[in-house]
């Protein structure tokens, strides 16, 4: 299965700028029909799931940006119902995914601390900001929800605590780096939290280098035994400071044999992968 690409990535080579504390989820208020194009460009390139503008939506930093409770609950419904509308626009048999984006608390703060973790927070508190917007995702009806860019095992667990209940499977991906979450923590205690539990489909990485992932997947493979998904970054890297994406890309369509060989099944690109790239991977794959 191929997920699609960088939604910012996109959004940004369509002429938007996305560097207030919001990112794509300002969209959802401002550009909502913009978003229906960028899900489209990769549902057309060969995307089987697109992964909504949700990630760094979450009530507390709408509330930094002056947006209320209840339009805060419209535009998580609405980041779901964007990616619907776009794939109700590409025509073909084959059935295409909605995934609705829950992204770390880290995210939220907008300075880089998805790449971290640790953010001085309880289990409990975790869950209480992670509860509330999984509640309004779930009921829109995505057919996965997206844990994704998870920097801290503590943080998937308590993010997992939070999904209990609501109905919708969801797959779990852990942004890495030399082989352990960006905490520090080995990846195979954090793969295994995701062990044994029926609403988690798959489990693996994201928003890493592409060099980490045939490892990582293996390791998944080894400890879950559930499918592996897989969608690293261009290889470049995140100056938070500067906000700005630094270094050349190192993402190829070309590894994605060696990636599905160590048993990943859904397979993608994040930050700063586009359409044309994920156009590619679906080639390799033989998936029009």
């Amino acid at each position: 299965m191929v997920l699609d690409g960088g939604l910012a990535t996109e959004l940004e080579a369509r002429g938007h700028d996305l560097s207030d504390a919001l990112w794509s989820a300002r969209l959802l208020a401002d550009a909502p029909d913009e978003i229906v194009a960028a899900h489209e460009a990769f549902y057309r390139a060969g995307a089987d799931v697109a992964i909504t503008a949700s990630y760094q939506a979450s009530f507390p930093g709408f509330a930094a940006a002056g947006i209320g409770r209840a339009e805060a609950e419209t535009l998580l419904r609405r980041s779901v119902e964007l990616a619907a509308r776009a794939r109700d626009r590409v025509p073909g048999t084959r059935r295409r995914w909605v995934a609705a984006s829950v992204g770390p608390y880290g995210a939220m703060l907008a300075d880089g601390s998805e790449y971290r973790g640790r953010y001085g927070l309880s289990r409990r508190e975790l869950v209480a900001f992670h509860r509330p917007r999984l509640e309004v995702l779930a009921a829109a009806g995505p057919d996965v929800v997206a844990l994704e860019t998870i920097p801290d095992a503590d943080e998937a667990e308590a993010m997992l605590d939070a999904l209990a209940g609501l109905g919708v499977p969801a797959w779990l991906s852990y942004t890495v780096e030399s082989g352990r979450t960006r905490a520090g923590q080995p990846l195979a205690d954090a793969f295994s939290v995701a062990a044994g539990r029926d609403d988690v489909l798959a489990v693996g990485v994201n928003c890493c280098a592409p060099g980490e992932v045939a490892e990582a997947a293996a390791l998944a493979r080894e400890v879950t035994g559930k499918p592996v998904v897989a969608y690293p970054n261009s290889g470049e890297s995140w100056d938070a400071r500067r906000r700005t994406w630094i270094g050349r890309s190192r993402f190829a369509a070309a590894d994605v044999a060696r990636w599905r060989a160590e048993g990943a099944e859904l397979l993608g690109g994040c930050c700063r992968v586009g359409p044309a790239d994920i156009g590619a991977l679906a080639h390799s794959l033989r998936l029009p």
